[in-house]
């Protein structure tokens, strides 16, 4: 079977663009919450609680996904690289940033917070909502030397098994295991808090390493996805309804973990099927996802400080706040981050 996994993948960009556009949206629905002060977010004094039901689905697997995609992006980036080009470009696109982000870009939007509830005010430097980006450079570190051995030997034992295993739908469930085990020993006070946890970490990694072995193996991952994306739908769906309606969002980890495999094959199955094709939008996007992930907390913030209190319906606040939210990102992205020289690099642009 012929390959296609070496050819540019137009679907895997467009799901880190989805990935990063659902971690907006969720931030900004935390401040509609009733607990959104107690994790640092400048909270609406009328709460949108309905709201948390469909993030509670979206919340099992927005990260895991991500995660994975991050880990495809390492198969393509080492494909015309060498070791330490690898790791050049990958300081570069996530470290810079990261460490630029941590110092310059948090202090502003806690900054924001602390003026908004009078409190002292104090530089804080923290990962805040970059967390992710330190994981994902340890993780290239950890499996560089992994995946350029598999780069060498091209035909091997453990790529013909992987094919194996993914010629039938059973790979798809085998691939969950790892994921159910670390449900099981990390055994996590909330599944959904990935933030700066050794649960994070750990999930992190796998879905790091599963992204690229599922990209890395013949297309028969991707084939079962394509065909089987509507079963894959409907049965995360079903373990969601099950969750909602007799857990009360609250299953047992390895639930989850199940769950959260499911939406991620879905959502690879359906891209893979409807987006790998490319567009102006998707070439646009893809560059500005980055860089707008990494402002949107200050403008999140500048925007609840502006629009809270007022006397305005809630679900308008929050219309309000998302549109606000948005357009400045994008308008500082364009006008700003874009077009000056030095400040490309600090957001992760080449």
């Amino acid at each position: 079977m012929t390959n296609t996994n070496y050819l540019r993948r137009y679907d895997i960009d467009w799901l880190r663009v989805i990935a990063i556009g659902l971690l907006l949206v969720y931030h900004i629905t935390i401040a509609f919450q009733p607990w959104g002060v107690f994790i640092g977010f400048i909270q609406s004094e009328e709460s949108l609680e309905w709201l948390w039901v469909p993030m509670s689905m979206l919340n099992v697997w927005r990260i895991p996904l991500l995660f994975f995609v991050s880990g495809m992006g390492v198969f393509f980036a080492i494909q015309k690289r060498d070791w330490k080009a690898l790791l050049i470009e990958r300081s570069k696109r996530i470290l810079m940033p990261f460490t630029f982000g941590m110092l310059v870009i948090v202090p502003l939007h806690m900054l924001l917070w602390q003026v908004y509830y009078n409190q002292e005010i104090s530089y804080v430097p923290h990962p805040a909502h970059l967390w992710f980006l330190g994981n994902i450079f340890i993780y290239v570190l950890i499996f560089t030397p992994l995946f350029f051995y598999l780069k060498k030997r091209p035909d091997n034992r453990f790529k013909h098994l992987l094919a194996n295993i993914f010629r039938t739908p059973i790979g798809l469930a085998i691939t969950m295991i790892p994921f159910i085990l670390e449900a099981i020993l990390v055994s996590p006070e909330n599944f959904e808090l990935y933030a700066l946890t050794w649960h994070g970490f750990f999930l992190g990694m796998i879905a790091f390493l599963m992204g690229y072995l599922c990209v890395y193996s013949e297309d028969y991952f991707w084939k079962n996805l394509k065909q089987w994306k509507w079963y894959l739908v409907l049965s995360a769906s079903a373990f969601f309804t099950i969750r909602l309606m007799y857990f009360e969002l609250r299953t047992p980890d390895y639930l989850m973990a199940i769950e959260s495999n499911l939406w991620v094959f879905s959502m690879f199955g359906f891209a893979f099927f409807y987006l790998n094709k490319p567009s102006r939008i998707l070439t646009y996007l893809s560059r500005a996802a980055y860089p707008i992930y990494i402002i949107h907390m200050v403008y999140l913030f500048l925007g609840s400080w502006l629009f809270f209190g007022k006397d305005v319906p809630v679900l308008l606040n929050f219309i309000m706040l998302n549109v606000f939210t948005l357009m400045s990102c994008f308008v500082t992205y364009e006008l700003l981050i874009k077009r000056v020289k030095f400040l490309r690099p600090l957001f992760g642009l080449s």
